[in-house]
């Protein structure tokens, strides 16, 4: 019976630190100058599209392509689009690379909407921290310890998400080819919706409240158990760096969106990757609605997120 005892103890105390992952890390807040009127410049011009920036109006999602290509080419001198067809549509990744370093951490995001909105935290605010991830390497000018590929992806969104149509699919798997040692991949999915209102904060099962908080004011990193390890190193390191509450979970795929964006894919090619996220449906009511509109981001928040993702990427 004792023994029944103590293995029942170890599993109730060791689920719970394998799924939340906690760190006691101490707070620096360090002087990374992310520029909020940046992130709003590049919201605004990607919602501003119309029509919106969805997989049938090719128009649209090529001039959201070109302007994340243009700002790529001002901070970096390895910019490209990476081209793809699906039928006798031709689409794009929009990738630039930093360092020389033999390890490759990519982070991601998307840049088509779903349907007929606007799209501005899903995934506008993905993007525009890209770019200004983009500009911070250009202007710190960190000591890079590894190749970093920033890649904005086409063809997320339905009707081609989870296919082999997806340009992180198509990403993922060229990398798979060309034998690229991925550290890891990151992927920005829907990062400016925060709420301080009690309940804002939904579960896809009523035993998560035990263990995170009912407001959503916070970011959160998403992974399997196996990228357990990684979403320490970047906890830690985004907590170390910004101002930003941040919260993680491992947990099997299984669970209703964990594997609901870009990140998915590089799992399919054996690679670690985890996503950074405003938790989506189950905290932004503005979810692939037209009410997903610049107005309902918190550009404050969003910019101490993206500090954090800075700094996890270059000093890991």
């Amino acid at each position: 019976m004792l023994k029944f005892f103590l293995v029942l103890l170890l599993v109730t105390t060791a689920v719970p630190f394998l799924i939340v992952n906690p760190i006691l890390s101490k707070r620096n807040n360090k002087n990374i100058d992310v520029s909020k009127e940046n992130l709003f410049k590049h919201v605004k011009f990607l919602t501003d599209l119309n029509p919106p920036r969805n997989a049938f109006n090719i128009e649209s999602l090529n001039k959201a392509a070109e302007y994340i290509y243009n700002h790529f080419t001002v901070y970096c001198e390895n910019t490209y689009y990476q081209i793809y067809r699906v039928g006798e549509t031709e689409h794009k990744n929009v990738i630039c690379e930093f360092g020389s370093g033999e390890g490759l951490i990519v982070i991601g995001a998307h840049y088509d909407v779903c349907c007929e909105q606007p799209g501005a935290d899903d995934n506008a605010s993905g993007v525009a921290g890209l770019l200004e991830i983009a500009r911070l390497i250009s202007e710190e000018k960190p000591n890079l310890k590894n190749r970093i590929q920033l890649v904005a992806y086409t063809l997320e969104e339905p009707p081609f998400f989870s296919t082999s149509q997806m340009g992180s699919y198509v990403h993922a798997e060229r990398l798979y080819r060309n034998g690229e040692k991925v550290k890891y991949m990151i992927s920005l999915e829907m990062i400016g919706y925060f709420s301080d209102r009690k309940g804002s904060q939904k579960f896809p099962f009523p035993i998560f409240k035990l263990f995170y908080p009912d407001r959503g004011n916070f970011i959160g990193i998403v992974g399997r158990p196996k990228d357990w390890y990684i979403t320490r190193k970047i906890k830690e390191k985004m907590i170390e760096a910004s101002s930003i509450d941040v919260r993680s979970i491992n947990i099997p795929n299984i669970i209703p969106g964990v594997d609901f964006s870009d990140h998915r894919n590089y799992w399919i090619f054996g690679y670690n990757a985890v996503m950074i996220t405003d938790t989506a449906f189950y905290r932004n009511p503005n979810y692939h609605e037209k009410t997903d509109t610049i107005e309902t981001l918190d550009f404050e928040r969003m910019s101490e997120v993206v500090k954090g993702v800075y700094w996890a990427v270059v000093s890991t």
